[in-house]
């Protein structure tokens, strides 16, 4: 059971966090790199600790990542 949550967070927090960096920064290359910085952080204190996680991540800020490009380009065609 705890590994399903940990693969769920995994899928869902990482691309949360970059658009939630994106929108407090203005910037979603500076939201990218501080949620990776995060998820480093977290590899290195050993609460990601199989490969399965680190790409369920990758996936999640690629994801997160993408839809911050949609956000700001709906956001220019809105002005």
């Amino acid at each position: 059971m705890e590994t399903v949550i940990r693969y769920f967070s995994a899928l869902i927090l990482p691309g949360l966090l970059v658009l939630l960096f994106t929108r407090v920064t203005y910037n979603r290359v500076i939201g990218l790199i501080l949620t990776v910085a995060l998820i480093a952080t977290s590899v290195y204190k050993g609460y990601t600790n199989t490969f399965m996680l680190i790409v369920v991540d990758a996936f999640s800020l690629t994801a997160g990542f993408w839809m911050a490009e949609k956000m700001k380009q709906k956001a220019l065609n809105k002005t």
